[in-house]
């Protein structure tokens, strides 16, 4: 499964390479990362290392295949 995580603001370099499995753009002051998620576990530990680094997540949503 694809995921999109919208995060507010343009993420730092340091930021980005926090996300290694992800890809990630800039569009209309959000930084957003994308990319395969195995599952619910993964999708938790993305959303939980996002809080741990103080980023305010704006939109998540699945992607269609």
């Amino acid at each position: 499964m694809q995921y999109e995580i919208r995060v507010d603001g343009q993420m730092s370099p340091t930021l980005i390479q926090a996300f290694p499995e992800l890809q990630s753009f800039v569009v209309r002051n959000q930084t957003v990362l994308v990319g395969p998620v195995a599952d619910e576990a993964e999708l938790y530990g993305l959303l939980a290392r996002c809080q741990s680094l103080g980023l305010h997540v704006v939109e998540m949503r699945r992607l269609p295949n």
